[in-house]
């Protein structure tokens, strides 16, 4: 068995369990994932927005444009979250968007990405992982404008979208599992890593050419660095379990973690056993008997050796 056929690079339903029938995954009772609960909580806020600027009229005028009551109240910019200690910005953006197509494409992407990370950290892990991405790419945001690399850029623009989540759930999947095949543009088959990384390269290569949506790109790249950091070390992830309910059992990602620590087991012992073999041979036959091959597992054995 290959590892990307292992149960922690196969992505699940956005909907809860799920069981397989056929080629198609139907969805089992039980809760509601984390990605499904997110999608819909970015889906709410958006028309129960929309309802509250139609009959409650707009809550201000910010930066001279008139915005409804929940994206004034929570969207993020420099002026609004850090001079005036409005905090609670760096994760209210994250569920306000500008329009439906800005929705759509970033809950799409949560959809099909998201649920694959969610089984790979586990639940709490994964809103964790989801939420700082999205704190990241403010903060990244912000250095940018302080850096000067977004010269035309100042405090008082604001920035919404759940992109810089969602660019750190793509590289975690990058990462989960680089060579599943997927359809660019639901065309062209691509490895996914190809995919993600020319995503993020094309986020990069905005931000420096200072083309559309610059300020939108330096906060999916802010999301992107810290979701490569995080999706290496997941154990600083570990702080998520505090909250709620108990645990669960391992998560995928740990399951992995054990998956590899016990093919390192075996393979060690596979290995002592040829120099077993190779050593008793030695002794029967002289050094001169042994093939190229046995030579070079002796090899192999000593360097681990000296290694310690």
């Amino acid at each position: 068995m290959g590892i990307y056929d292992r149960d922690y690079t196969q992505a699940s339903s956005p909907f809860g369990p799920s069981k397989r029938v056929g080629n198609f995954l139907i969805p089992a009772p039980g809760w509601l994932s984390m990605v499904a609960i997110l999608i819909i909580i970015n889906v709410a806020v958006f028309v129960i927005d929309a309802i509250l600027y139609n009959f409650v009229g707009v809550r201000a005028n910010y930066y001279g444009n008139a915005l409804p009551p929940l994206e004034a109240f929570g969207l993020f910019s420099a002026e609004t979250a850090f001079k005036h200690f409005q905090l609670w910005r760096v994760i209210s953006y994250q569920f306000l968007h500008a329009g439906v197509g800005h929705l759509f494409w970033n809950m799409l992407g949560l959809f099909f990405f998201g649920p694959m990370v969610e089984q790979y950290l586990g639940t709490k892990r994964f809103l964790a992982y989801y939420l700082l991405c999205g704190i990241g790419g403010s903060l990244f945001y912000v250095l940018m404008m302080v850096l000067h690399v977004l010269p035309n850029f100042n405090g008082l623009i604001p920035l919404i979208g759940a992109s810089a989540g969602l660019f750190g759930i793509m590289v975690a999947a990058a990462k989960i599992a680089p060579d599943t095949q997927v359809l660019f543009m639901f065309i062209i088959p691509i490895k996914l890593r190809v995919m993600i990384w020319f995503a993020v390269g094309l986020a990069a290569l905005t931000l420096v050419n200072q083309g559309h949506n610059a300020g939108g790109e330096a906060a999916h790249l802010g999301g992107a660095i810290l979701g490569f950091f995080l999706i290496r070390k997941p154990r600083l992830l570990n702080f998520a379990d505090r909250f709620g309910g108990g645990r669960r059992g391992p998560t995928l990602a740990q399951k992995a973690h054990q998956w590899k620590a016990q093919r390192q087991e075996q393979s060690q012992q596979e290995l002592d056993a040829e120099v077993d073999r190779i050593l008793a041979k030695v002794k029967a036959s002289g050094i001169q008997s042994l093939t190229e091959k046995e030579k070079r597992i002796l090899n192999k054995a000593t360097n681990q050796q000296r290694r310690g």
